[in-house]
């Protein structure tokens, strides 16, 4: 309390003699950079703003969160078919020309960073079409024994070996934009438990161990981000019952069959809504 007086008094001390008290110093204009593999683009849901060599929408979440905030500068360099290497490589266009690499994007002034990566890097898509079966279950090859041959699973220990580059990755970030939050973005549920065959033609037992696999790397991530001081962003929990099994007005992410009508033209990848309803949780990670 008596602290307090003597602050008060100051202060109008000041202000009695025609001086004013030193003014609070500004907050660091938002400078928001978002990096990331096709997940983080929307590749190809429409409208683009860049086609022939990231096949990255103007309607990303990343963009649509940038309309939220309004930052200062918003420097968008995701990108179809990126894996880490990117972060610090330059990449060949899907259809044409070179991007950059996504890590020349940061700047000592960043202040926000989104991060979605890693599908590419374990071969997820890959896994998926591998999983597809197009006849009854047992008449066909299992993805699931295939990568669980001998008692090992393959895919796991892959993840497992992947998982400490999200780590390099954070403190890579950090060290070009010290002042940066970072946000490590989940990957959405991709499929219900046991699949829908034939609706998505894969096994009851290959849909549940997709989907392992994409939980699996998501827990990776969260756990590096907790170890390196980044903010896990998940987007598994609030898309659990818009997987690629809904129809077309529920889900949030496509099957092998995309429909025009979901605004959504790469298979196994988010549409329209899928990047639309991540907004909220990617804005309610910035506080």
């Amino acid at each position: 309390m008596k602290r307090m007086l003597i602050a008060v008094a100051a202060t109008t001390g000041l202000l009695a003699s025609g001086l004013t008290p030193l003014p609070a110093m500004a907050a660091a204009p938002l400078v928001y950079v978002a990096m990331g593999d096709s997940f983080a683009a929307g590749s190809l849901v429409l409208p683009a703003k860049e086609l022939l060599t990231c096949a990255r929408s103007a309607v990303n979440y990343a963009s649509l969160v940038a309309k939220e905030l309004k930052p200062a500068k918003f420097r968008d360099v995701t990108c179809g078919g990126a894996t880490t290497t990117h972060f610090a490589n330059p990449q060949s266009g899907i259809i044409a020309g070179k991007a950059a690499p996504q890590y020349d994007a940061l700047s000592e002034d960043t202040t926000v960073v989104s991060v979605g990566i890693g599908g590419n890097d374990i071969g997820l898509v890959g896994l998926a079409f591998s999983c597809v079966n197009l006849l009854p279950q047992g008449v066909g090859t299992s993805c699931k024994a295939t990568n669980t041959a001998g008692g090992v699973d393959k895919l796991a220990q892959k993840i497992d070996a992947f998982a400490a580059t999200y780590g390099t990755v954070i403190e890579e970030i950090r060290s070009r934009a010290p002042h940066a939050k970072i946000l490590m973005v989940s990957y959405p549920t991709g499929i219900k438990k046991s699949g829908c065959w034939p609706v998505v033609p894969v096994w009851s037992q290959d849909a549940d161990y997709l989907q392992s696999a994409l939980t699996r790397l998501n827990l990776r991530m969260k756990e590096q981000a907790s170890a390196h001081g980044a903010t896990y962003v998940d987007l598994a929990t609030p898309s659990v019952g818009h997987d690629m099994c809904k129809p077309a007005g529920t889900r949030w992410i496509e099957g092998l069959i995309p429909s025009l009508t979901t605004n959504g033209l790469v298979p196994l990848h988010p549409n329209a809504a899928g990047l639309r309803n991540a907004v909220p949780t990617v804005l309610a990670a910035l506080g």
